[in-house]
């Protein structure tokens, strides 16, 4: 944890490849000082199929999922650095966004904690 998923039309990747976006995300997560650098997971699904509004138009939308216990403040903070690093990035993609959803570290569990 974190997790940063990033769903985007394919077609995203013909101005950046994804090690390129994964990477940038990762640099925005890294700079918000609200995690440990090797703690950060990014992932980059490109769709060849999808709808936006019903018709066929760019995306790029990244779900988050952090460990509960950061503020609104910082939550929201994290996602205005990452649309704002995306859009410099990617100027022609209409629909950029992202969320940040919290999971409960009493239901949390991973390999190294069994």
């Amino acid at each position: 944890m974190p997790h940063f998923i990033v769903d985007c039309s394919v077609e995203v990747l013909e101005s950046h490849p994804e090690e390129y976006i994964a990477e940038q995300i990762h640099l925005v997560a890294v700079a918000s000082d609200l995690f440990d650098i090797g703690d950060i997971k990014v992932r980059v699904n490109p769709y060849s199929k999808y709808l936006v509004g019903g018709k066929r138009e760019l995306f790029i939308h990244v779900f988050s999922s952090i460990m509960q216990g950061r503020s609104t403040e910082q939550r929201a903070k994290l996602s205005q650095s990452v649309v704002e690093k995306l859009v410099a990035m990617f100027p022609h993609v209409p629909n950029i966004a992202m969320n940040v959803s919290e999971f409960e570290k009493a239901t949390y569990c991973n390999r190294n904690m069994l």
